[in-house]
């Protein structure tokens, strides 16, 4: 797996156009960076690798680098096979175990032909050093140590078998540094795994910070609204009803203004656990305001909303927010509106919730309104 430290810095200078070219129409999840950069290494390397020998290819032909015998069809195959292995693994992800290993097996049997059949060349015996590092970077430290330590030991007995064997002082040197070369780089992907793994956590972090309502845990309303924007286009697209709910703690001032802001808080958080735990899984919870939350229902009509929103304000009655050692009565007015027109937006089904939340309001509060 020759050529991986420059592939590595080319991934990242290739353009759009290029890079779907080579990779496919492939798509990773923000928690798969390192398999999308492993992807796309072996990726380049299997096309430089296969480019590389055609140079070797096109020098024979053309004498300026004669390469007799069984070896220059080891280069043929090589890269006819490397170029097929690229092909198979263009836009197939989930291929790259077998690829990867399927295409370290060529390029040792590309590296040990060279090393048999071209007694010649004094040099060919780098082509092992430079498969050590993406062996370690694609295939892991186990299978790294197992290539390296493989290496060596084939150099130390097969080189009296060669036709222009290595002198001793050759062949020590070259196993000592192809020992410190996996040395190196185990420490190098020992690294690069733990700052990915604390860049992700920290990611993740930074990502809870910007979408949740640090009191309550829910998502706070700039993240709820960009999550519906997405749901309503979704919907549109297929033509599928959705709903929205305005809750709105009833008399939650009183809250604050007796019991204190600390009681309030407490009711707040319970009062989101309650909602998050009795909505559904597809639907989505935010906080919008002091006191209050929206959720959206996709793929729902307005009997169904209806219904949910009753089971709502019956768990936040139920509820009992404990304040010291007292729990106390806490209910929610809740406003119902729907809508499956193409061109609806959040704003307006949004606007009709709360209407219809203020209805609830006027009525006596603790119950579900609706605006048809």
């Amino acid at each position: 797996m020759s050529n991986a430290v420059l592939s590595i810095q080319t991934i990242q200078a290739l353009s759009q156009p290029t890079q779907r070219l080579l990779f496919g129409a492939v798509q990773f999840s923000e928690n798969e960076e390192y398999q999308a950069f492993r992807y796309k290494l072996l990726v380049l390397l299997m096309v430089t690798g296969a480019l590389f020998t055609a140079l070797f290819i096109a020098g024979n032909a053309t004498e300026v680098n004669p390469i007799r015998g069984l070896h220059s069809w080891s280069m043929v195959i090589f890269t006819s096979g490397a170029l097929l292995l690229w092909l198979w693994l263009r836009g197939h992800p989930e291929r790259f175990w077998k690829a990867a290993w399927t295409y370290e097996g060529l390029c040792l049997l590309e590296y040990t032909s060279a090393l048999v059949f071209v007694p010649f060349d004094e040099l060919r015996i780098l082509w092992f050093y430079v498969n050590v590092p993406g062996v370690f970077i694609l295939l892991g430290q186990r299978a790294g140590w197992f290539i390296t330590g493989g290496t060596a030991v084939g150099l130390v007995v097969g080189n009296a078998w060669l036709e222009a064997p290595y002198s001793s002082n050759a062949v020590a040197t070259a196993v000592l540094s192809l020992i410190y070369m996996g040395v190196v780089f185990h420490a190098y992907v020992d690294r690069s795994l733990s700052y990915f793994m604390r860049m992700r956590a920290y990611n993740r972090k930074l990502h809870e910070l910007a979408t949740r309502d640090p009191l309550t845990g829910v998502m706070n309303a700039r993240a709820y609204y960009a999550a519906c924007d997405q749901q309503i286009r979704l919907g549109q697209r297929h033509g599928r009803p959705f709903s929205v709910l305005f809750v709105d703690l009833d008399h939650f001032k009183r809250i604050n203004d007796t019991l204190g802001h600390a009681a309030g808080d407490e009711v707040l958080r319970t009062v989101a656990q309650t909602l998050r735990q009795s909505v559904r899984g597809s639907d989505l919870l935010g906080r919008i305001g002091g006191e209050e939350f929206s959720v959206f229902l996709p793929e729902t009509d307005l009997n169904g909303a209806t219904q949910l929103a009753e089971g709502l304000r019956s768990a936040v009655e139920a509820c009992r927010p404990m304040v010291g050692n007292e729990g106390i009565q806490i209910t929610a007015s809740i406003g119902v509106a729907t809508s499956r027109a193409p061109t609806a937006t959040l704003q307006a089904i949004q606007e009709r919730a709360d209407a219809a939340m203020y209805r609830a309001k006027q009525a006596g509060r603790n119950r579900v309104s609706v605006l048809e």
